[in-house]
């Protein structure tokens, strides 16, 4: 018996052992990344990220069109998915500007997108130009679809008492009530508004959201432990001092008043900057976009780094790794 006694502990503490070895494998696969860029068949940007109850992470990016002419071109929208952070698969297009009604008739202009859902209904929001002069005619959009990844229709007309000069960059953020958001962006303007429970109109008018430094453009909301984050592009790339950064605010509501905090990615190698913040299996990722593969900036490719908070909720900066 007392051979029994002292062995069976030896078979626990080394069963115990075994088990932690497996569970920290598990963890290390669960965090592994893909090499920056991950998406190499095309030219994407602007990559919206989140997590459906299908347990899988969905990225709603915009289209960078090769040969590129500016950013007018871009004009299609692909969804890309995993379930473990290295393997991605291309859902293919899911919106094209010919699909859009109302929208001006040359078509582009297709620029950074997002994506919510509520009840058994995804939305998919874009801005697009409603006519030829086309930074003056904003409009956002929405498409609708009972699935993540495909058949998305878009609606005959855009959303109502949204729209106009340099905004651009739809985010919707929805809370932990349910109540959703919706944010947009750009010429040094940053607005937002509580959604209709039909998520395609406004509950009330738009507000200039508080508190933010240097706001141009990129707006994504998020929340962490109780505080909500507003994130962005600033103006480092058109005052002169470089290429733009993400910056973020923070605040105690999903419509502020914010705090600004600072930066938490630096420049990435193209003029541009735009990025989303998303929770996946117990860790934070920052997504984002550069021009490693092409060289220009209108030919971008979207990457993803892990994102880290401080004890106090401030965001460290994040450390872009190439491969």
């Amino acid at each position: 018996m007392k051979r029994h006694f002292i062995y069976l502990p030896a078979l626990l503490i080394a069963g115990a052992a075994l088990t932690g070895c497996k569970s920290q494998q598990k963890a290390e696969e669960a965090l592994a990344l893909p090499a920056n860029p991950f998406i190499t068949h095309m030219y994407t940007a602007d990559p919206s990220a989140h997590v459906w109850d299908d347990g899988r992470l969905y990225i709603y990016a915009s289209h960078d069109v090769d040969p590129p002419r500016g950013c007018d071109l871009m004009d299609k929208y692909h969804v890309f998915s995993t379930d473990d952070m290295v393997n991605w698969t291309d859902h293919g297009e899911i919106l094209s500007s010919e699909q859009v009604s109302w929208g001006r008739p040359e078509g582009g202009f297709m620029w950074a997108p997002d994506c919510a859902y509520k009840d058994g209904t995804y939305y998919f929001y874009f801005p697009h130009p409603s006519g030829s002069d086309w930074n003056d005619t904003w409009k956002v959009g929405v498409a609708t679809s009972k699935y993540p990844d495909r058949d998305f229709t878009p609606l005959d007309k855009p959303m109502e008492n949204v729209g106009g000069f340099a905004l651009i960059d739809p985010a919707v953020f929805v809370d932990d009530d349910g109540k959703a958001y919706f944010y947009y962006g750009g010429g040094g303007k940053c607005y937002g508004a509580q959604l209709a429970d039909n998520m395609i109109e406004l509950a009330e008018p738009l507000r200039e959201m508080e508190g933010l430094e240097d706001f141009h453009e990129a707006t994504w909301v998020h929340k962490h432990n109780g505080k909500y984050y507003l994130s962005y592009a600033d103006n480092h790339a058109e005052d002169g001092r470089g290429a733009n950064r993400l910056c973020y605010a923070m605040g105690d509501s999903p419509l502020g008043p914010w705090e600004y905090k600072g930066v938490y990615l630096e420049p990435t190698g193209c003029d541009t900057s735009h990025g989303s913040i998303v929770k996946y299996k117990d860790q934070w990722y920052a997504f984002y976009h550069n021009q490693d593969l092409s060289g220009q900036g209108n030919l971008r490719s979207i990457c993803v780094d892990k994102l880290e908070y401080n004890p106090d909720g401030t965001i460290q900066l994040v450390q872009q790794h190439k491969k």
